[in-house]
Parts: C-alpha cells; sequence; structure tokens
C-alpha cells in the first residue's frame, strides 16, 4: 500500500469518528521521516481513544496492522506511527501548545476533503 493510500484510510476513519480539525501534511522533500503527518483533535479523551481506534482497525483490516502507539492512556496525544504515514490525535490544548502545523510549516497541506471524495465516488 502506498503511502497516499494509507493516508486517505487514516483520513476517512478519522472522519467517521468526527475528528476535528484534520489536517494532512505532504512532509516528502522536507524529511525524510515521514511522507505524511495526519494531526487532528477530539473533544474528550474519550473522543480522541475512539478516534485512534477507528484507525487503528481500519488499517488492522488493510494488512497494515503494524503500528507503534503512544500515548493512548492519557489521550491527550496519541501518536500512531505507520511508518511513512504518521498520525497525530490530540486534545484542542496540546494541539494549541504544540502547533505541529506551524513547526512542519514547509510541508504542503493537502485538502483532506479530497480525500474523503474518493471514498463516495
Amino acid at each position: 500500500m502506498t503511502s497516499e493510500e494509507k493516508a486517505r484510510l487514516v483520513v476517512q476513519s478519522a472522519d467517521a469518528k468526527q475528528a476535528r480539525d484534520m489536517t494532512l501534511l505532504d512532509l516528502r522533500g522536507v524529511t525524510i521521516m515521514a511522507d505524511y503527518f495526519f494531526i487532528c483533535s477530539g473533544t474528550s479523551t474519550t473522543h480522541i481513544r475512539t478516534i485512534c481506534d477507528a484507525v487503528v482497525e481500519t488499517m488492522k483490516h488493510s494488512g497494515e496492522g503494524g503500528i507503534r502507539v503512544e500515548g493512548y492512556s492519557g489521550a491527550a496525544w496519541v501518536l500512531m506511527d505507520y511508518g511513512d504515514v504518521v498520525v497525530h490525535v490530540m486534545a484542542p490544548e496540546q494541539r494549541e501548545y504544540y502547533k505541529l502545523e506551524e513547526f512542519w510549516k514547509d510541508a504542503i497541506s493537502v485538502e483532506t476533503s479530497e480525500m474523503l471524495e474518493i471514498e463516495s465516488e
């Protein structure tokens, strides 16, 4: 599966659980760390875990189950590493404080709505 296909699945599964303020950053050409960073917010620790659970389940069904997860128990900032796609599900306060989008400002911001349109075609 390509990194773009993984990113699309992540966006779709997070959107299905009403993730807030979804941002997909294309890091290709900026870093070798990953091809994409997906960043979104949840409204509570339960919501954050629900989004994470949906992403994990979707990726497992697609054959991309091997990941590393950090922060799930606290659910203020959960990081899921799929190698070329890294997922950040954050509480709004954490997101405002760490400002990942500003740190990676040289990355191209991909319209998440484009990832969702393909699903409905």
